[in-house]
């Protein structure tokens, strides 16, 4: 390649950035996107609920199609549910310019933060298409979509690898998510207020990425399961991974506490609706 070759190429990466995080620092992206934290947050409250509830009494549905479902039964909920859809696209298409332009840190910390933003932006990009469907009047089970995608990945030529593949680096994110909420790294993300306040929103924090963390890392260890049995059913999402816990040992409290957890995160969320750094 040229020294002319090199320079344009250089040239059109640096445009490409440039580009990006214009894009990425655009109010009209931004304002949407702190709705999103918010919409987010809303239903990570509701799904701790749902799972405390599964603790408590071994009935309800722990994931995000049940608590869309509660939304959509509160007045106005499919109004709601719009709002909540256009903020959750918006947040995914911000984590995707945050993906493209992560620069500092080792080229590990780089990489891991990288994975953090394509995973949750693809996971919010989902939620948001979930909450289009139940704001339309067409619902769908979260739990039975996460099986019918894993069975379409195990039929492909490779399955049974890719799905592995897939389980290991959803386990690998949730092992982040709890490293993140154990070392306090979510600090990073917003601006963390004075006094008080500060150290509530830390608390929440904490407590909320790591309760995330071990769900997801839960779902990651089913879509290994499902990939080494090559039983696609087995794959069930968050659902799944709150369920896996029933089999330990004070299995209902342990869900109830995770239920709490998931609370906190999303009340940390909808904070971060306020506090997130753009």
């Amino acid at each position: 390649m040229s020294v002319g070759s090199s320079g344009a190429a250089a040239d059109a990466g640096a445009e490409l950035r440039s580009a990006v995080r214009t894009a990425g620092d655009s109010t009209f992206l931004e304002v949407p996107a702190r709705v999103g934290f918010a919409a987010s947050g809303l239903i990570q409250v509701l799904l701790g609920g749902l799972a405390i509830q599964l603790g408590a009494s071994r009935v309800g549905e722990p994931d995000q199609t049940g608590a869309l479902e509660e939304v959509s039964k509160l007045p106005g909920g499919f109004v709601v549910l719009w709002v909540a859809a256009i903020g959750l696209f918006a947040l995914a298409l911000w984590l995707l310019t945050e993906a493209v332009l992560v620069r500092a840190g080792s080229a590990a910390d780089r990489w891991l933060r990288r994975l953090e933003h394509l995973s949750k932006a693809a996971a919010y990009a989902v939620l948001g298409v979930t909450a289009l469907a139940f704001a339309d009047g067409h619902q769908s089970h979260a739990s039975t979509t996460t099986s019918h995608v894993s069975g379409s990945i195990l039929s492909s030529p490779g399955g049974q690898v890719l799905l592995g593949v897939l389980g290991i680096v959803t386990g690998a994110v949730g092992v982040y998510f709890v490293v993140k909420g154990i070392r306090l790294r979510f600090r990073r993300d917003i601006a963390v207020p004075s006094g008080w306040a500060g150290r509530g929103i830390t608390a929440l924090g904490a407590v909320g990425y790591v309760a995330k963390g071990i769900v997801v890392g839960l779902a990651g260890a089913a879509f290994i399961v499902a990939a080494v049995r090559a039983q696609p059913a087995t794959a069930t999402g968050l659902a799944g991974g709150l369920s896996t816990l029933e089999q330990f040992p004070f299995g209902g409290a342990i869900i109830v506490a995770v239920g709490f957890g998931l609370i906190a995160s999303g009340v940390y969320n909808i904070a971060r609706a306020w506090l997130a750094r753009f």
